[in-house]
């Protein structure tokens, strides 16, 4: 049967044809559906772990006991994930191990462009990289093949256009396992030094095994062409755009296998052609391995087409329409522009977030703000300008400890904040830090009871696992006291006196202070609103003070204040905000 499936959704089909039993994973765009789909198969134990560490190290356990697994990330998390990966390579599996990330060209939700072949490279790991939905599901099915054939994890690579686009794919029956015995064995998996020396030739003997392996391992295709002698190489998104703009003018090399890269394959089609093209985005990865095995073809890469950002059809015929014949490339459909001036719409906290009050009063303060990774990064914006820095996850609680340390004399003006989600990602042992080390900060925690950047899943705070069930949950209160912690406060966001007043108490006390900020995500379905508010214009005074808050809800119309009702939750920010008392509740 033939479905149309969305790049993760096909990915987690492939994980469920493949006999996948265990999925451990952290959300982050652009690869969180892929663990929310393969929840929906029963015959897969999935859930979300506290960061991709914690993941990595948990799918290796139950492939080590013979099960095979999946663990899910975005770029940045493989970073998290790198420690127990890389020693993985030497220890090799026992069921089938399959690590996916996703990259991220454009950064249209992450704070680098980071290129993930790097890691399979420096880890020596195999990396597949599919270019559609049928790939998704197809290469999924040979990364489980592969990582037991050659007693290795494997990268599987997606990236934001595969992972987050539509294509048909043919749906095939669940392949049962049968538990792969474990078997003791101290010198493969106990990676002492005196082990890790022995098997290290072994990984670099399997890299060149897996090399010669791929080619005849439907991963890697060529497309040979009489029209021309020209040739490209390519992978991933690039592949759909070079099929797009050249049709069949060219010959090409689709590597589905992006490492190890297939050396005889690579010079075999180059001995077919003249020159080579080699279309990648972001770094110059097969281009270098091209250039370094000396080919006689002529060979252009990052010299025409950028290092940066996506590539699209367009990008492709502007950047080598001055190197091709122009019949080379398909002509492009007239396009149409648009003549009105549409206002851009820049991300912006939703109506009743709960991080908008902690925010204003940062702001109003005039505190220096360490910021972290999540929905409140967005305390950056217009108007609130609440933020000095933003660096990775965990970053804010670790970074102010050292910007405290540096300049103690900023402990009376200077905060972290972080979200909750967040906090058991990676903030806790930042915490941990500050309470042995002793600088006098102060932490704010943005409890909004979900991990809400990318799509409210659940976080060991919550309470509740990835499927919505009862599940153990950290009391936030309890382990900061745990770890030496006195002054631990919990305040309403929406309400901001409360707010203005313990962030002056806590930051005129000698000691560590915890500040936890707790209402729900407004757009959880559990929570309950007030009704919309109104503003009565004849008491509005024009001071635009409610506009302070950045709130979407509210806008200046014919020089009065306005609330649209659709957006309006009712959270009563603005009352606060406004001394002429503009602002009242439609229920009235």
């Amino acid at each position: 049967m033939n479905q149309l499936l969305l790049g993760n959704a096909a990915v987690a089909r492939g994980l469920f044809e493949s006999g996948c039993e265990i999925v451990s994973s952290y959300p982050g765009t652009p690869s969180t559906e892929i663990t929310e789909e393969a929840a929906k198969f029963t015959e897969i134990y999935c859930e979300w772990a506290p960061n991709e560490k914690v993941a990595m190290e948990t799918v290796f356990g139950s492939a080590l006991a013979g099960k095979r697994s999946f663990c899910g990330m975005k770029h940045v998390g493989l970073n998290v994930a790198a420690d127990p990966l890389y020693t993985a390579s030497y220890s090799g599996v026992n069921a089938g191990l399959v690590v996916g990330v996703a990259d991220d060209p454009a950064m249209h939700s992450s704070q680098n462009e980071q290129d993930s072949r790097h890691h399979a490279i420096a880890s020596k790991i195999p990396m597949i990289e599919p270019s559609d939905s049928q790939e998704c599901i197809d290469f999924m099915k040979i990364a489980f093949e592969m990582s037991e054939k050659f007693d290795t994890p494997v990268l599987f690579k997606m990236c934001t256009r595969i992972a987050h686009s539509q294509s048909i794919a043919e749906l095939g029956q669940r392949k049962c396992q049968p538990v792969k015995a474990y078997e003791k064995n101290i010198q493969k998996n106990v990676m002492t030094p005196a082990n890790a020396i022995r098997k290290h030739p072994i990984v670099e003997e399997r890299n060149k095994k897996i090399a010669d392996w791929s080619i005849n391992s439907g991963l890697n295709k060529v497309e040979l062409s009489e029209k021309s002698k020209i040739g490209v190489i390519t992978s991933s998104t690039s592949y759909q755009y070079t099929k797009e703009v050249f049709a069949d003018k060219i010959s090409i090399l689709k590597l589905g296998l992006v490492n190890p890269l297939p050396e005889k394959m690579i010079r075999d089609f180059a001995s077919k052609v003249q020159m080579l093209i080699i279309i990648e985005e972001l770094d110059p990865i097969i281009e270098n391995f091209c250039r370094s095995l000396n080919l006689p073809n002529e060979i252009h890469g990052k010299d025409l087409l950028p290092i940066c950002g996506e590539y699209s059809q367009n990008l492709l015929k502007k950047c080598l329409k001055n190197l091709l014949p122009a019949d080379f490339i398909e002509d492009a459909p007239e396009t149409k522009k648009l003549i009105d001036n549409i206002p851009v719409r820049p991300p912006i906290m939703c109506a009743g977030c709960p991080h908008r009050g902690i925010f204003y009063e940062l702001s109003k303060m005039k505190l220096n703000v360490m910021g972290d990774i999540g929905c409140y990064t967005l305390g950056a914006a217009a108007p609130l300008f609440a933020m000095d820095m933003n660096l990775c996850m965990g970053a804010s609680v670790s970074s102010l400890h050292g910007w405290n340390k540096a300049l103690p004399e900023h402990e009376k003006n200077s905060v972290a904040v972080i979200g909750d989600s967040t906090f058991v990602h990676s903030g806790i042992t930042g915490l941990a830090s500050i309470a042995y080390n002793q600088s006098n900060s102060t932490v704010i925690v943005l409890d909004n009871s979900i991990t809400g950047m990318t799509g409210h899943q659940q976080n060991p705070t919550t309470g509740k696992n990835l499927y919505g069930d009862p599940a153990g949950k950290v009391d936030l209160e309890a382990l900061a006291r745990a770890m030496g912690i006195n002054r631990v406060k919990v305040i309403d966001p929406y309400n901001l006196a409360q707010c203005e007043e313990v962030l002056k108490e806590e930051l005129a006390a000698p000691e560590v202070s915890l500040i936890i900020s707790r209402r729900p995500c407004a757009l959880l379905k559990e929570v309950k609103h007030n009704p919309p508010l109104k503003v009565n214009a004849d008491k509005c005074k024009s001071c635009k003070m409610c506009m302070k808050i950045g709130c979407p809800a509210i806008s200046m119309k014919v020089g009065k204040a306005a609330v649209d009702s659709t957006l309006c939750v009712g959270c009563g920010l603005c009352t606060q905000m406004c001394k002429f008392d503009a602002f009242e509740s439609t229920a009235n």
